[in-house]
């Protein structure tokens, strides 16, 4: 069997250092429908200040970001549980090393422009870029990537 170059020094790594590679650096979860718009904001924000510190270990400089994700999770989490799409938001933060990326689903339609939602003036403000795609459900996932 021939490896490559780049396989080769992953088997020569130490096993702490794979781990730390293959380490999911994420975390999801999941408000039911019978929770209020404010209700959901307060539970997202307050599940991500529990977890968040455990997903940025070992990472410099991540006090500002993930006091900025939180922010942008509360209000992503907000306009998606007023328009929501399915019964439940489903949330995801995600840390690549340079970005904390925040994505909330299922929203009824697409993301409204600043003038429309005022809430999205901080979500805009606090991020790099902001997008959506289309979800399982059939409604919109909402995305947005915070600098560290």
């Amino acid at each position: 069997m021939t490896i490559s170059p780049t396989e080769r020094r992953l088997q020569t790594m130490p096993s702490t250092m794979w781990q730390h590679l293959t380490m999911d650096r994420d975390i999801t979860f999941t408000i039911g429908p019978e929770t209020k718009p404010v209700d959901a904001m307060a539970r997202a924000a307050a599940f991500a200040r529990i977890t968040l510190p455990m997903l940025l270990k070992d990472a410099p400089g991540t006090a500002a970001a993930a006091s900025n994700a939180i922010k942008v999770l509360a209000e992503l989490v907000d306009i998606t549980a007023r328009g929501r799409h399915s019964t439940d938001v489903l949330g995801r933060v995600a840390f690549d090393g340079a970005h904390i990326t925040v994505s909330v689903g299922e929203m009824g339609g697409a993301l409204p422009s600043p003038e429309e939602e005022p809430g999205l003036y901080l979500v805009r403000a606090l991020t790099d870029d902001v997008g959506q795609y289309c979800g399982d459900e059939g409604g919109h996932v909402t995305w947005a990537s915070v600098p560290l």
